[in-house]
């Protein structure tokens, strides 16, 4: 759904981003930051690393339930997009009068999928790494020294590709703030955007906070058995 007049003076404002989309976007913000600082200290800074590393984990799979259980735009089957899409898009994506998407538009969208998909191998491989020190991941001896480093070399080359998914994403916000006049983090904090009242507006269904909470929950149980899992079967 986009709004073809983005410059009229009268819109409506649409609640596109729910409780649920809004709370694991700045949380893992702050989460990722906080997991770069530690790691750049590292020494006894890194457990507090693993702590991050953690909550990102739990994060990314909260909103892996969201994208099937949330609301109307934080749903994949809203907004992956299909390869005419993104052609469609990236063919306008310049004019300054390109309509306003009500949720992730296809480029978005994609980054949106990349930035959960290596977060998601971040997490995961950080949990068997080794630093050759002080440091091992929880779940180190399941893997064994050899493929500890291998992953440890994964997880270390990942960062990289991280960095440079930040940077499109930083990139892209000012792309849209200076360009096309959109300012895509106002939405992000409040949930609202401003849409034509002329446009039509499909139902929306807005996440429930208590869902949230329940699958956050869930989320965070999933993880703290799996850093666990050595410790309890103790091998």
């Amino acid at each position: 759904m986009t709004d073809p007049h983005p410059s009229a003076a009268t819109h409506t404002e649409v609640l596109v981003w729910d409780i649920g989309v809004r709370l694991f976007h700045w949380a893992l913000v702050t989460l990722v930051i906080a997991a770069v600082v530690t790691v750049k200290i590292g020494g006894n800074a890194m457990t507090y690393h693993s702590w991050c590393g953690y909550a990102i984990l739990t994060l990314v799979l909260f909103r892996i339930l969201w994208g099937f259980a949330g609301g109307t735009h934080a749903r994949f089957a809203s907004f992956v997009p299909r390869p005419y899409q993104v052609i469609a898009y990236l063919r306008t994506m310049f004019n300054r009068d390109h309509p306003t998407t009500l949720g992730h538009n296809p480029m978005g969208a994609l980054s949106v999928l990349a930035m959960l998909a290596v977060l998601l191998f971040q997490a995961v491989s950080g949990l068997f790494v080794n630093d050759d020190i002080m440091f091992e991941g929880p779940l180190y001896a399941l893997a064994g020294k050899d493929w500890s480093d291998k992953i440890t070399g994964w997880h270390k080359f990942n960062e990289k590709i991280i960095y440079l998914l930040v940077a499109a994403h930083l990139a892209a916000i000012f792309f849209y703030l200076l360009h096309k006049k959109e300012n895509l983090i106002k939405p992000m904090i409040s949930g609202v955007k401003k849409v034509h009242p002329k446009v039509p507006l499909p139902a929306l269904r807005h996440g429930h906070p208590a869902l949230a909470a329940v699958l956050l929950a869930l989320s965070a149980g999933i993880v703290y058995a799996a850093v666990n899992a050595v410790k309890w079967t103790g091998k």
